[in-house]
């Protein structure tokens, strides 16, 4: 029973480590909730399925495509409404309604466009499981964690040695002393949606070869990709990614003791905690007052 519960939360907490790393990218450079995030992982996963299951494309070609449209997804969502909203010296609250509004938005549009009814990409078929320590795991799910892991160690130096990570960095920490020496916060702005994003994209295909494709499916997601990024540290993005692993396996290791009915409530519980005692997070920095 260790043993399964273990491999569950990994695989849990990878799923929202996927969704929460994107979210804590974008917020720790914009510094506001991007809730809509979650329907952006919701989109990478119709988009699969309408490259793949509809259209007929080939599997990887529709996953690079998938990739790109949830980054360019990202990037207008953010030129189209936050940069105008910036431009009106738009608050922070006003920023987090327009989220919450267009997480609504695009659920509704997958619902006209694709219908109520749970979708299945259908790549993948169901395998027998592999037995590992006592425990049962799936090809896929071995998949989805190594991928996972390579993406979050790829992130890491992208964040760490390249130009634009620096940047971001520099952005995050104080954006007007990173203006000053010359970085384009609107620029800045722009690459963490096109990069939070893509990571969206990822983190819904392969949420979307595991499990059922529904419109709503986003609003769960961010609901434990932003618990586990408050868990890290909100604005670091490791943290978010630590945060989330704790969160997938706190919650398994919850149903041992109660019944797995009350996992999202376990899940509840935790944000409360972390918020009330310590909401900066696990990483995170407090905030002089």
């Amino acid at each position: 029973m260790f043993s399964q519960l273990l491999i569950n939360g990994l695989i849990a907490g990878a799923i929202y480590a996927l969704v929460a790393s994107g979210f804590a990218l974008i917020y720790s450079t914009c510094k506001f909730i991007h809730l809509a995030h979650g329907s952006t992982v919701a989109i990478g996963a119709y988009f699969l399925y309408l490259f793949f299951s509809l259209i007929g494309l080939n599997f990887w070609f529709a996953i690079i495509l998938t990739i790109i449209f949830t980054a360019g997804f990202g990037w207008l969502v953010n030129k189209v409404v936050y940069n105008e909203l910036r431009k009106r010296k738009a608050s922070n609250v006003v920023l987090l309604i327009a989220s919450v509004g267009l997480l609504i938005l695009f659920e509704s549009l997958i619902l006209i466009f694709f219908g109520a009814d749970v979708k299945t990409i259908g790549f993948i078929k169901i395998a027998k499981g592999l037995e590992f320590l006592g425990a049962i795991i799936t090809p896929l799910q071995i998949i989805i964690i190594i991928s996972s892991l390579i993406l979050f160690v790829l992130l890491f130096f992208f964040i760490k040695k390249s130009k634009i990570g620096k940047a971001m960095r520099a952005v995050a920490d104080n954006k007007d002393v990173a203006e000053i020496v010359g970085i384009s916060a609107k620029k800045i702005y722009a690459w963490s949606f096109v990069i939070g994003s893509g990571i969206a994209g990822i983190g819904g295909i392969l949420v979307g070869l595991e499990q059922n494709l529904e419109p709503t499916m986003g609003t769960n997601l961010i609901i434990k990709g932003f618990t586990g990024a408050i868990i890290g540290g909100v604005g670091s993005v490791p943290g978010a990614i630590l945060g989330s692993f704790l969160l997938g396996l706190v919650e398994n290791f919850g149903i041992w003791f109660l019944p797995s009915g009350y996992k999202d409530a376990i899940a509840f519980i935790i944000l409360f905690i972390f918020l009330i005692l310590r909401p900066q997070g696990i990483l995170g920095r407090r905030k002089d007052k």
